[in-house]
């Protein structure tokens, strides 16, 4: 059985928590390999709608092992958080895991993260403010603290000493921001050892040892394609690699195991935060989108920058990911529109681009060149069936299918678990 990745193919909050929904009881293990508390996941089961920032998505599903792995840097009280209100709803989190390996983020990650980004001023990257970046770049810098270091008190301290030591300079002399304790982080981090002790794993050793016995691990990337540090439209962009390579660094199961890439677009394009964004819309059609999408971000309630689907864009993703199959999400909310324009290309300064530029300027002075589709009016959310859609509503889907690099394999119609269109199994 296979080892499957979910990725974001845009700029994120593309629906990727209804895709590991989609699998459901045929997994057995759900990764999150990459992020932190800076992305969520809204998942509808029934009449619950459940939003989840640090946790995967799978937690929902009975018979699924959650598991957070090494590439995740981890807010523990949020992640405490996350388990209460989901016990307080009688979700069971019982078999939930924490790599040993996992970086943690601590109080002064958040405090650097808000302060650095007010003294960007205008040159803002528009980060959530919840310590990612700062985590991560400790971690790069070597001066992290690991989920295993809260249960070695002396090293624990050491650590904070010498990650702290340098900090409260910057803190205090180029942000007149007080310094910050190492008593302070030591004792809030211990407060969390007992809780967590039972959690934590070697998880790469486990899902190794999961897929030798033949079962379904599924790695659920956060963020997307176009905020990976790599490859995304940097310096606008997560502090994490969100791509499907990503999955093999930050879970410690090999490259040559991952045998199926599921990406997830939407039917239109969003994305949060500053960057470059070249079929934004900024009139009545951009406000339908969103409306009719509630684009609001899951983790931080802001509006979402709203623009058509970039084929460009989803055809960079294929390539990068080696994306198998698309799930093509949120389709209804295009209902009601008379046309649908698709970017198919760019003009940057006369010259056409069908693909992505690799210049950060060119791409940032793209100018879409659109193809236009008709809508239809159809309401689509009881659909089941390709056939059962509406006629320009499939050739919508097969138009942009034709676009972006392998096949549409699933069709969301709604918001709920069922509300999806399955064309080809996602597994077999």
């Amino acid at each position: 059985m296979p080892a499957i990745v979910i990725i974001g193919a845009q700029w994120g909050d593309e629906g990727k928590g209804k895709a590991t929904d989609l699998l459901g009881s045929r997994i057995d293990y759900v990764v999150k390999f990459n992020g932190g508390n800076n992305a969520g996941h809204t998942v509808v089961v029934g009449s619950e709608k459940y939003a989840l920032h640090l946790l995967p998505s799978g937690i929902l599903t009975d018979g699924v092992t959650p598991i957070i792995s090494n590439g995740v840097v981890v807010d523990i009280e949020v992640l405490f958080e996350e388990l209460d209100a989901l016990i307080a709803r009688g979700v069971d989190v019982s078999k939930l895991l924490v790599s040993a390996n996992a970086h943690v983020i601590t109080n002064y990650h958040r405090t650097l993260d808000k302060v650095t980004e007010r003294f960007l001023g205008k040159r803002q990257i528009g980060t959530t403010g919840r310590g990612i970046g700062p985590a991560y770049a400790d971690k790069i810098n070597r001066v992290g603290i690991r989920i295993q270091d809260l249960f070695d008190e002396k090293i624990l301290r050491q650590k904070v000493e010498g990650a702290l030591d340098q900090k409260n300079h910057l803190l205090v002399k180029v942000y007149n921001r007080r310094a910050i304790e190492v008593e302070e982080i030591v004792t809030e981090l211990l407060s969390y050892a007992e809780r967590l002790r039972p959690m934590v794993s070697d998880t790469g050793l486990l899902l190794n040892q999961a897929l030798d016995r033949g079962e379904v691990v599924l790695f659920e990337g956060g963020q997307a394609t176009m905020l990976d540090v790599d490859h995304g439209t940097y310096p606008f962009v997560t502090s994490s690699s969100s791509t499907s390579g990503g999955a093999a660094t930050g879970s410690g199961v090999a490259p040559n195991r991952l045998e199926r890439v599921i990406g997830i677009v939407k039917a239109y394009t969003t994305r949060v935060g500053s960057g470059p964004f070249p079929t934004e819309l900024f009139d009545d059609s951009g406000e339908f989108l969103r409306e009719n999408g509630f684009e609001f971000g899951t983790t931080t309630g802001r509006p979402r920058r709203c623009g058509w689907y970039d084929a460009p864009i989803a055809r960079y993703s294929a390539r990068i990911n080696g994306v198998t199959d698309f799930v093509l999400t949120k389709l209804d909310v295009l209902t009601g529109l008379k046309t649908i324009p698709v970017c198919v290309a760019y003009d940057v300064d006369g010259e056409r681009h069908d693909e992505m530029p690799v210049s950060q300027s060119d791409f940032h002075h793209a100018v879409p060149i659109y193809e236009e589709f008709p809508g239809w009016q159809e309401d689509i959310t009881g659909a089941r069936t390709f056939d059962g859609l509406p006629k320009n509503a499939q050739d919508y889907a097969l138009a942009i299918e034709r676009m972006s690099g392998a096949r549409i394999s699933a069709i969301g119609v709604g918001p709920g678990r069922d509300e999806i269109i399955v064309r080809h199994d996602l597994i077999d």
